[in-house]
């Protein structure tokens, strides 16, 4: 009698549990506040774009001209470097061993010029009392010359070994400041492009002052006139703003690349970038960071 009605109870039961499962679970959550609002424009009329700090230089990547080993690091993130100061050294022991061969191989042939020419001293002092022959003048005079001719080689073949050696120590490009170093004492340096996806040992840029990158999008970018004003705001702090000061446009209209650091992400959006400075000051404003830019722009204009 039990079984007869237990079975039944049971299985209302699961039903009413399951109903009340899906509506609870049908409930639209609550909007998640945003962690900071957005910055209100200070303009009449403006457009708006997404901008990333550079450095005034644009972001330099360095990297060796001559693979090996990194034997020397001579700065630290974050140094302020002048143009020609060293940055790193590749290892320059099979370059150096090279180089006292070339430098043995210019001897030689100094000393096989010096031979030749006199030879050519004494046939033309023979010819002259009428001792020696023409032919034999003209043989030690070829044999000079072409003894000339491999020392001059020597001394090139000497210098493309000094060159090597000088190249072999990377230098700072521009005076500015030392953002990002991933060369490491001992690992190997390749020659290998930026573009193919491997990390530059050092990123290089002056920082005073800061340049904002900004992508307006396509469709407003005919409203901007050159030289407008524009104000930046952090990402996600709107309280750290800043005025901008135009520096130019860059003339050719490319695909929005997301920010998100994915090489593989497309967009079908196109953009104008326009590039502003701006003093850092005491501003906590990294290179890499993101802004939220405003630029004072007419309703109506024309294209830049």
């Amino acid at each position: 009698m039990i079984r007869k009605y237990l079975i039944p109870l049971l299985a209302l039961a699961g039903v009413a549990f399951a109903v009340f499962t899906v509506v609870r679970g049908d409930k639209t959550p609550p909007p998640v506040p945003p962690f900071s609002a957005a910055p209100r424009s200070p303009y009449r009329t403006s457009v708006a774009g997404s901008g990333l700090v550079e450095a005034g230089t644009e972001n330099i990547l360095i990297g060796p001209s001559l693979a090996g080993l990194v034997a020397k690091i001579f700065v630290h993130i974050g140094d302020h470097v002048k143009t020609g100061d060293p940055l790193f050294m590749i290892d320059d022991r099979a370059l150096r061993a090279e180089y006292a061969v070339r430098v043995a191989a210019v001897a030689v042939a100094d000393a096989q010029l010096a031979d030749a020419s006199y030879d050519v001293n004494l046939a033309e002092g023979l010819a002259a009392k009428g001792a020696g022959t023409v032919d034999d003048r003209e043989k030690k005079r070829f044999v000079a010359r072409k003894a000339e001719a491999q020392r001059a080689q020597a001394r090139a073949e000497l210098k493309s070994s000094e060159t090597d050696l000088e190249r072999l120590t990377v230098r700072a490009p521009v005076d500015g400041q030392v953002l990002q170093l991933k060369a490491h004492l001992g690992e190997f340096a390749p020659v290998t492009p930026a573009s193919v996806g491997q990390p530059p040992l050092l990123l290089l840029g002056s920082v005073t002052p800061l340049h904002v990158r900004v992508d307006v999008d396509e469709n407003e970018a005919w409203r901007i006139p050159a030289g407008a004003a524009a104000t930046g705001y952090l990402r996600g702090r709107k309280e750290i703003e800043t005025p901008l000061t135009f520096v130019r446009f860059e003339p050719y209209v490319v695909p929005k690349k997301s920010l998100t650091g994915d090489s593989t992400e497309r967009v079908d959006t196109r953009v104008l970038q326009v590039i502003f400075s701006f003093a850092r000051g005491d501003l906590p404003i990294l290179v890499g960071q993101q802004m939220d830019v405003s630029i004072d722009a007419p309703a109506t204009g024309g294209p830049p």
